[in-house]
C-alpha cells in the first residue's frame, strides 16, 4: 500500500486551493494523508480523496507563531514517523519555502519528497521543480499545486477538470436559498473591507429587495453584528465550515475579501464580490474559475507586499471601494448566475 502525505501548513483558503493537487495524487497513490495548521484542517477533510488529517503548526508559516523548539519539531517527527508514510509532497506558494519541513520529514523516514524550492535542497528533496525554469510565476496557486504534484508522478484522472470541490456540505439554516451572503472578516487586517462600507452595502442591498445573510467566526461576533443590523440574518459565529459551505452553495452571490469563504464559493459555484486588497497577486488568489467581480485598486502601493496591516495611511486600495459598487456587482453576478441552466 502506498501512502502519500500532502503537506499545506498555512490557512483554510489555501488548503482549499490544493484540492485539484490532492485529487491528483490521491488518483496514484493508496491513500492521501494530510498535513495542516489548526486552522487549515477543517478544510482539508473536506477535501475529495483525503484519508486522514494530521494537524501541526508550522513556526515558519503560520502567521502568529510560536518559538521553534526542539520538542516541538520532534513532535512533527514522531507524527510522520508513526503514520508511516511513504513519500511526501510539499505544498508550498511562491513566498515559501519546502526545505524546513521537508528537512523534518526526512529525519521521520520520509524516504521521498517532492517540493519546489528557488534553493539548492541538497537532499532533502527527491523531486524538485525550480521556480522561473520548471514552474512559472503568474500561476493561479491550484495549478501551481498541481504542477508540484505533477512533478512528483501525479496526475489528475481523465474526466477531472482542474476545478475546485467539495466532498460535501453541511446543513445550513433555514430560508436563506437564494439570499446574498456577506462576509466582512479576515484574517489579515490589509485584507478588510473599512466595517461603515460593509454596513452601508448591507443596507443599500436591503433597501433593493435582497435577504442577506452576514457569516464570521465565533470571534467575529461583535463585527457581523454591527454589519447585520439592517435586518440581515445575522450567522457570526453560528456556523462550522461544512454548515458555512451549504450558505454559501445556496447564495446567489457572495461578498468578501481575499479570505477562505471566497475559495468555498469557488469550489460550489458560487459567484464571488471580491474585495480584493494587492498585498499578494490576484492572478495566484482570486476566486478560481468561478463568476466574480474583482473590485479594489490593484496597483495601488501596497501592491504584492504581503503586508498583514496595510502600509499605506488611509487603506485607499480597498477604502476608495464604494457600497454603491458592491451592490451594481451583486445585480450584474445575481443575474448572469440566474441565466445559467442548473
Amino acid at each position: 500500500m502506498t501512502r502519500v502525505l500532502v503537506v499545506r501548513l498555512d490557512s483554510l483558503g489555501d488548503v482549499l486551493l490544493c484540492g485539484p493537487a490532492v485529487r491528483a495524487v490521491a488518483s496514484g497513490a493508496d491513500e492521501v494523508w494530510m498535513l495542516c495548521s489548526r486552522q487549515g484542517a477543517p478544510a482539508a477533510r473536506m477535501l475529495p480523496g483525503v484519508r486522514r488529517v494530521l494537524t501541526w503548526e508550522c513556526p515558519w508559516i503560520v502567521a502568529d507563531p510560536g518559538p521553534v523548539t526542539s520538542a516541538h519539531t520532534d513532535g512533527l517527527v514522531r507524527l510522520i514517523r508513526a503514520a508511516q508514510i511513504d513519500s511526501a509532497v510539499i505544498l508550498t506558494s511562491f513566498h515559501q519555502s519546502p526545505l524546513p519541513t521537508a528537512l523534518l520529514l526526512r529525519l521521520a523516514g520520509v524516504a521521498r519528497i517532492a517540493g519546489a524550492s528557488v534553493d539548492h535542497p541538497g537532499t532533502l528533496l527527491d523531486v524538485r521543480l525550480t521556480p522561473g525554469e520548471t514552474l512559472p510565476e503568474e500561476l493561479p496557486e491550484p495549478e501551481r499545486a498541481l504542477a508540484i504534484a505533477g512533478a512528483a508522478g501525479f496526475d489528475l484522472p481523465v474526466g477531472d477538470d482542474g476545478a475546485l470541490a467539495l466532498s460535501a456540505v453541511g446543513k445550513a439554516p433555514g430560508g436563506l436559498r437564494g439570499c446574498i451572503v456577506v462576509h466582512p472578516g479576515a484574517s489579515a487586517p490589509a485584507r478588510r473591507w473599512p466595517v461603515d462600507r460593509f454596513v452601508r452595502a448591507v443596507q443599500l442591498l436591503r433597501e433593493a429587495g435582497w435577504r442577506v445573510a452576514v457569516t464570521g467566526g465565533a470571534h467575529e461576533r461583535a463585527l457581523t453584528r454591527t454589519v447585520a443590523q439592517y435586518s440581515a440574518v445575522d450567522l457570526g459565529g453560528r456556523l462550522d465550515l461544512p454548515a458555512l459551505a451549504a450558505v454559501i452553495a445556496g447564495a446567489r452571490v457572495l461578498v468578501c475579501g481575499n479570505t477562505g469563504p471566497a475559495h468555498v464559493a469557488a469550489a460550489v459555484g458560487t459567484p464571488v464580490v471580491s474585495l480584493f486588497s494587492p498585498v499578494v497577486p490576484a492572478v495566484r488568489w482570486a476566486p478560481y474559475r468561478v463568476a466574480h467581480v474583482l473590485l479594489g485598486e490593484q496597483n495601488a502601493a501596497c501592491r504584492r507586499t504581503r503586508a498583514r496591516e496595510c502600509p499605506v495611511p488611509g487603506h485607499p486600495c480597498l477604502a476608495s471601494v464604494l457600497p454603491e459598487a458592491v451592490v451594481a456587482a451583486c445585480e450584474q453576478l445575481a443575474r448572469a448566475h440566474a441565466e445559467v441552466p442548473a
